[in-house]
């Protein structure tokens, strides 16, 4: 159906949300979108309109880094396991029942804000990286597939590989733009992805690029830890709710 005016004005506040928090911390833009739009609409829905404003900003993030080429040759494994994954499980997150992506979405939220708050430091070491790479893609993609959510657990085994900052967040960009595609195929292939919802999510683009560049002042004038702890508040209790609604 098309969007209402209700609608779209929650949609812009939403994105323009989203948009701030990976403006400011370079990440969370899928993940605070989907669990906010997922109170109002079927998840599946969700991610059709998270689609254009994830793609367009992941690539920029993706395209502004420093060694692409060399990553793409380190990575490409998981990347492949992350597009298996996604189009295998995307079935889920556009299943008429309503249960199971929501229950998933809430438990991944949970999950991602409760590794938030710890100080766990985990590397990856050489000789595990082949095996653990495409074994991390492939739960990405089956969690992308069920909830549209793609961080857990490809941003924790991302950190561990000890990256640069600038290829850590290249890295960042490479994953979540092939999950962004990914998720797109997926969706497709299961036909959830009418032109009401890509109207809707170019609509969503310019929210969420003025959201970045809110949260990139954010940044500049705040405490980064401080932001972050009220992030990772924010995604434990919003999990929670969703988790609540879910099984009820």
């Amino acid at each position: 159906m098309p969007l209402t005016l209700l609608e779209i004005i929650a949609l812009t506040g939403i994105f323009t949300l989203a948009g701030t928090v990976k403006g400011a911390i370079g990440l969370g833009l899928p993940t605070v979108s989907m669990g906010l739009l997922s109170l109002m609409m079927p998840p599946g829905q969700a991610a059709a309109l998270l689609l254009l404003p994830s793609l367009i900003t992941n690539l920029w993030q993706l395209l502004c880094g420093p060694r692409l080429g060399a990553l793409c040759r380190r990575l490409w494994p998981m990347m492949l396991c992350v597009t298996l994954g996604t189009l295998l499980s995307a079935g889920a997150l556009t299943a008429t029942d309503g249960r199971l992506a929501p229950l998933a979405l809430g438990a991944c939220l949970i999950g991602y804000a409760l590794l938030g708050f710890t100080r766990f430091d985990w590397r990856v070491s050489a000789t595990a990286e082949p095996w653990l790479g495409p074994l991390c893609g492939l739960v990405t993609g089956a969690l992308t597939g069920a909830t549209g959510v793609f961080v857990i657990p490809a941003v924790p085994y991302l950190n561990a590989l000890g990256l640069a900052r600038d290829d850590l967040v290249q890295a960042l960009g490479l994953s979540f733009t092939v999950s962004t595609l990914a998720l797109a195929a997926g969706l497709a292939w299961h036909q959830a992805l009418p032109g009401a919802l890509l109207g809707g999510s170019l609509l969503a683009l310019l929210p969420a690029l003025g959201g970045m560049w809110l949260g990139g002042i954010v940044r500049r004038h705040s405490s980064p830890l401080i932001f972050r702890r009220l992030f990772f508040i924010g995604l434990l209790i919003l999990g929670i709710e969703i988790v609540w609604r879910s099984i009820n």
